[in-house]
Order: structure tokens, then sequence, then C-alpha cells
């Protein structure tokens, strides 16, 4: 999957469309999430892999870390 790809599957997991408190099967409340939001959210989910490649395997400048890093540069030019 192409960082591009990816940085728009993010987005959109976080982009939630629901109506305002609607309750899911597992309980969970869903509200309308702005596109701006949904980026910010998509962002943070970056940055804390980013964060934990320690925990990854993931040394600066590898291959995963170059591509969180363009996913990460896709989600801030959507």
């Amino acid at each position: 999957m192409t960082a591009k790809d990816k940085a728009k599957e993010l987005i959109e997991k976080m982009y939630v469309k629901y109506e305002p408190g609607i309750e899911d099967k597992s309980g969970i409340y869903y509200f309308n999430m702005s596109f701006d939001i949904a980026k910010k959210s998509a962002l943070i989910a970056v940055d804390e892999m980013l964060d934990f490649r320690n925990g990854l395997y993931m040394n600066e400048g590898s291959i995963v870390h170059q591509y969180l890093l363009d996913v990460k540069q896709e989600i801030i030019n959507q």
C-alpha cells in the first residue's frame, strides 16, 4: 500500500460519519467528526507509531520509519 493510500485510509477510519449520539452494538457512542479533526487524529496515530519505534524494532532511517514519515506527510497534504 502506498503512503498516500495509507494516509487516506487512516483519515477515513478516523472520520466518523454517524448521527450525533448514536450507540453502536459495542455500547460506544459516536459523534460526527470534522475532516480536520480526523486528520489530526490520524497524525496522532502515526506520531505514536513513530514514538514507539523501538518497541516495533524500527530504526530511524529504516524502510518502515521512512514509510511512516511519508504517510505523515501525505496526511498533512490532504
